[in-house]
């Protein structure tokens, strides 16, 4: 036995069958339906396709003809065909409860009757409609329905005129179609409002981006209902559009904003580029600054930054700096410079010469500094013989020795030692600055019986030489005895302090 799933039946009850040769009268769709322009014949809407939400609770949504049903999801629906039927699409009245829950059936013999469909709440808020319907039985049980309302009902006699509600009028093929009042200009909307055409009448509405106020259409500022733009929303008569802040651009959706990587599209910086939201910033490579406009680079003068980069003379370079030393000097480490020894490089002296280096430079002396009547009696002594009568008087040894120091020296610092070479028994040695020593520069301290240490107690800025006669007497302790030797010390000062 088929189970009904549908609340409310419709109940057909036998009327009398209409005279095909009367007046029709066309009257709108009942509740459910809605008229088809094209098809030019009621159809039934269907609530769950339109109605948000249309059933609550878990329940499912079934569309019927002129209403719908909220039933479980779990639910089957049985529809009962044993006995085929026809309809006719223009007759959708009667609605599905009709179809499902009731079933006619009669002789062969031709047997015509009218239903009337019983007003229905079904659950979840669906509506059975009320519809008028011819039901009609042939002999092979077929059963067609006829709308009274339906305008493709066309009567016998064509040239016989009917009669159509308000706003409607009779077509040539003698049917009542909808007068569109937009297209014919029978409407009364004002000038700033869109007429709308409905069926057997129409409506005034206010262009998109209008709203009604009174009664005028007064424009809609969207820019106050967010959130329409990413970031700047710009209102325009009935319409808006979106902008970016600078360093952004609009994507595909005229709404979204999107950085603009101004590395790729246009670079403006002299050197180094990097992208950031919104924005970039430049960089310069080392050796560089940014300038004023903070897009190129200018060139950093290392040496006027600082006295302190190279020890004798900076010289700037695009991007760099690079230090130079005096003749004399060679630079080492990039930034310092090194006494360059010539007496090992580039020895100009002759052969009866020899070289000495100092600081900045190189001086010849003769490999023979013996004077008469001193002799050479090895490497730089001369030694004056006594069987000579003028070595009376004279010191008994002249050793000649050669020292450099740098320019502008602390003081007071030790520089030279002096050292008796014999030592006698019985003898005391005194020490002396013979001479070379008129301005002070120079001072002599004994540091023990056979030794005294020169002590530069002033400053010397080079280059100058300086030649000092540094005299060790020697005498017996019971005074019959004196002699004395004498180291001539040539100090050459460098010119610079390196």
């Amino acid at each position: 036995m088929l189970k009904a799933l549908f609340l409310t039946m419709l109940t057909l009850a036998l009327v009398k069958s209409q005279d095909t040769e009367e007046t029709i009268t066309y009257t709108q769709c009942t509740d459910g339906y809605e008229w088809d322009p094209v098809r030019q014949q009621c159809k039934d809407i269907d609530e769950c396709d339109i109605v948000q939400d249309a059933c609550k609770g878990g329940m499912k949504c079934v569309n019927h003809y002129g209403g719908y049903l909220c039933l479980p999801k779990t639910a089957q629906i049985i529809v009962n065909n044993e006995q085929p039927q026809q309809e006719t699409p223009a007759a959708e009245g009667v609605g599905a409860a009709a179809n499902a829950a009731a079933t006619s059936s009669t002789g062969t013999g031709g047997v015509a009757a009218t239903g009337i469909a019983a007003s229905g709440v079904v659950p979840g808020g669906g509506v059975v409609a009320s519809a008028a319907v011819e039901v009609q039985t042939g002999r092979n049980n077929f059963v067609t329905r006829r709308n009274p309302a339906d305008p493709q009902r066309i009567p016998a006699n064509p040239s016989h005129r009917i009669q159509c509600a308000t706003g409607y009028e009779q077509s040539e093929h003698n049917v009542c179609q909808d007068i569109d009042e937009c297209t014919a200009g029978t409407h009364n909307c004002r000038a700033d409002q869109v007429c709308i055409n409905l069926r057997g009448s129409f409506a005034c509405q206010c262009p998109p981006g209008y709203q009604k106020r009174g009664e005028q259409c007064v424009d809609v500022d969207e820019c106050t209902i967010p959130p329409y733009c990413h970031q700047r929303c710009v209102n325009t008569p009935g319409s808006f559009y979106c902008q970016c802040n600078p360093g952004f651009q609009l994507a595909a959706n005229n709404y979204t904003c999107v950085d603009i990587n101004e590395c790729d599209a246009s670079n403006q910086c002299a050197q180094q580029c990097y992208n950031i939201l919104g924005s970039f910033i430049c960089q310069c490579n080392q050796g560089y600054e940014l300038s004023s406009d903070r897009l190129n680079c200018e060139d950093i003068d290392e040496c006027r930054t600082s006295s302190y980069l190279c020890q004798y003379q900076c010289v700037n370079e695009p991007g760099k700096f690079s230090c130079m030393c005096p003749q004399g000097y060679q630079v080492v480490r990039g930034r310092t410079c090194q006494d360059i020894n010539e007496c090992e490089t580039t020895n100009e002296c002759r052969e009866d010469e020899m070289c000495w280096n100092y600081h900045g430079g190189f001086r010849c002396y003769p490999r023979n500094p013996c004077q008469d009547p001193y002799v050479l009696t090895s490497e730089n002594r001369c030694v004056c013989p006594v069987s000579n009568a003028m070595c009376r008087e004279l010191p008994q040894s002249i050793v000649y020795k050669y020292m450099s120091i740098r320019s502008d020296r602390s003081v007071p610092s030790d520089i030279f030692q002096i050292q008796a070479t014999t030592i006698y028994a019985n003898t005391i040695n005194t020490f002396r600055i013979k001479s070379g020593n008129e301005n002070g520069e120079f001072y002599l301290r004994q540091t023990s019986p056979v030794s005294a240490m020169l002590v530069l107690v002033k400053s010397l800025s080079g280059p100058r030489e300086y030649i000092v006669d540094l005299e060790m007497l020697t005498v017996n302790s019971i005074g019959t005895f004196r002699t004395s030797s004498v180291l001539r010390l040539t100090i050459i000062v460098g010119p610079f302090s390196f």
